[in-house]
């Protein structure tokens, strides 16, 4: 394929970052990523292309056609382009469908976010370079001290200094359940139906999307992301079935972890509440599991 005409690109809908676009050359179409300077670091678009190669052959994602390094100094952009896959999101097929092919959905989901949790890695951090290097989060004490660093954020978002100290009591308990696991893997960390492609018939997953967010970490961190939002029981009961089938942990014992796993995420966007309506809705579920003490609450 020849280089992308950067002209001729047509938004992608979903996300929130505007920098996703599809492309035509030659009667071929691709997706083309542009990277703003200054919300990444430069090699970012080498360090999502290095995580595409990793996993490709075990997980349906796209093949990387071309990559350009950013260089913030010179405000020159990143560049991404890889092919274009076929399917319909899942977060658009997902309210279609009925309780049998919402668990045929939710098990296909499940077993992504199985294989993901099966490739280990050696330690948690972020990815630093294009050889996939693993830095550091700078988080001295786990989940308490990620909400203590948040703190001062959530008060601004209007939320009770005792409230946020009641958080802290609940990150305690989820972080002493995650440190009973003891290893680490491939995380996706945004894996939702609204990153997947799916095929309309048979709902098998034809693309993971948006690596953007990939690190190392922990195994129940994309279960965890699956669980979020959707939670119709037909769906949830196979996502974790599946799960459960290749890492040999019951169901409930999954669903804590999940939830567990999954506040480190919610306490991130509830710390960023008016930005999108994903950060809104984290927002919510984060005050109800405040309130209640239960990682496994829900809004009123």
């Amino acid at each position: 394929m020849g280089r992308v005409d950067l002209s001729q690109l047509t938004p992608l809908s979903g996300g929130w970052s505007g920098e996703t676009f599809l492309a035509e050359a030659g009667g071929e179409q691709s997706v083309v990523r542009i990277y703003r300077p200054g919300r990444r670091d430069d090699a970012a678009p080498e360090i999502d292309a290095a995580v595409l190669r990793l996993v490709r052959g075990l997980l349906p994602v796209a093949d990387v056609l071309e990559v350009r390094r950013g260089v913030a100094a010179l405000d020159r952009p990143g560049l991404l382009v890889t092919s274009h896959l076929a399917g319909d999101r899942g977060d658009l097929l997902l309210p279609t469908l009925d309780d049998d092919r919402l668990a045929a959905l939710g098990a296909h989901l499940g077993a992504v976010a199985a294989v993901l949790g099966g490739m280990p890695t050696l330690r948690p951090g972020p990815f630093v370079d294009p050889d996939l290097r693993i830095g550091t989060f700078g988080v001295a004490d786990g989940l308490p001290g990620f909400v203590d660093d948040h703190a001062a954020a959530l008060v601004a978002e209007g939320w009770e200094p005792a409230r946020v100290d009641a958080l802290g009591a609940v990150a305690q308990r989820a972080q002493d359940l995650l440190g009973d696991v003891g290893r680490t893997c491939l995380v996706h960390s945004d894996l939702n139906p609204k990153n997947v492609l799916v095929d309309p018939d048979t709902l098998a997953v034809t693309g993971v999307l948006d690596w953007e967010f990939a690190h190392s970490g922990h195994p129940a961190t994309d279960l965890g992301n699956l669980l979020r939002f959707d939670r119709h029981p037909a769906y949830a009961g196979a996502v974790v079935s599946a799960w459960c089938e290749r890492h040999g942990r019951s169901p409930a014992e999954a669903i804590d972890l999940a939830r567990a796993a999954d506040l480190w995420a919610l306490v991130d966007l509830a710390a960023r509440a008016g930005e999108n309506p994903v950060a809104d809705r984290a927002a919510a579920h984060l005050m109800a599991i405040a309130r209640t003490g239960d990682l496994h609450a829900l809004p009123d």
